[in-house]
């Protein structure tokens, strides 16, 4: 009832333990919510990042297996962001846990990979975080998860040269995701050179290259990530 009350609901989020906040509008009734500030708390308090993207992937590991980089899109801005993740053996009931992204869409992925890639993923516990205590609601970050995940298990390493984006479907197709075009300007000005994209066709831009996918299985076989075939 408190929130009808007034005119602009602004929110903090992020890890008390990270340097980074985030600023989101919830409501606003003189303009868009879509709106996204990074912040970083400094000695004197918080400061505006003016290249959030490169501040997210400062300190990304290189050739380690289960990271990624995903071109997403966080309200009106693209930001390039790491998914990680850590698939183990379980010795009890398997393990969830998330952050920084939905744990929802990180378990739709997981039952995906596990039907149509055939790996045995459900028997196992399974962590994941989006790195830079931000928080990530964007369909694209789908193939983030299906990539990390399937380079932990497989302990081979995406190359740093690569970026991905995509929505995965149950059946285990990729699906478009909107401003793409944005997408893949962000990955090119960050020196990412191969981003691999939903669709029939790739096509070479300047600086980068985008290679189309239409299934998980053209994904991994592209990212160099050893898996049964789709």
């Amino acid at each position: 009832m408190v929130e009808h009350l007034v005119d602009v609901v602004l929110m903090f989020e992020g890890d008390r333990q990270n340097i980074f906040r985030v600023l989101r509008g919830v409501k606003n009734r003189f303009g868009s919510t879509s709106e996204l500030g990074l912040f970083a708390m400094e000695g004197e308090g918080l400061v505006g990042v003016e290249d959030p993207s490169r501040m997210l992937l400062e300190e990304r590991p290189v050739d380690r297996p289960g990271s990624v980089v995903v071109a997403a899109f966080e309200g009106t801005r693209p930001l390039m962001v790491e998914v990680q993740a850590l698939l183990v053996r379980s010795f009890g009931t398997p393990r969830r846990v998330v952050s920084g992204m939905d744990p929802h869409r990180v378990a739709l992925v997981l039952a995906v990979i596990e039907r149509h890639l055939r790996l045995r993923i459900s028997e196992m516990d399974a962590y994941f975080k989006v790195t830079g205590g931000v928080s990530i609601d964007d369909p694209a970050m789908d193939l983030g998860i299906l990539a990390a995940a399937v380079s932990s298990l497989t302990g081979q390493a995406i190359g740093p040269e690569w970026a991905v984006c995509g929505e995965v479907g149950l059946t285990g197709e990729i699906r478009r995701v909107p401003r793409l075009e944005e997408r893949v300007k962000e990955a090119g000005g960050l020196g990412f050179t191969r981003l691999v994209v939903p669709g029939t066709v790739s096509s070479v831009q300047p600086g980068i290259l985008t290679f189309a996918a239409t299934r998980i299985g053209d994904v991994i076989a592209r990212l160099g990530l050893e898996s049964p075939e789709d």
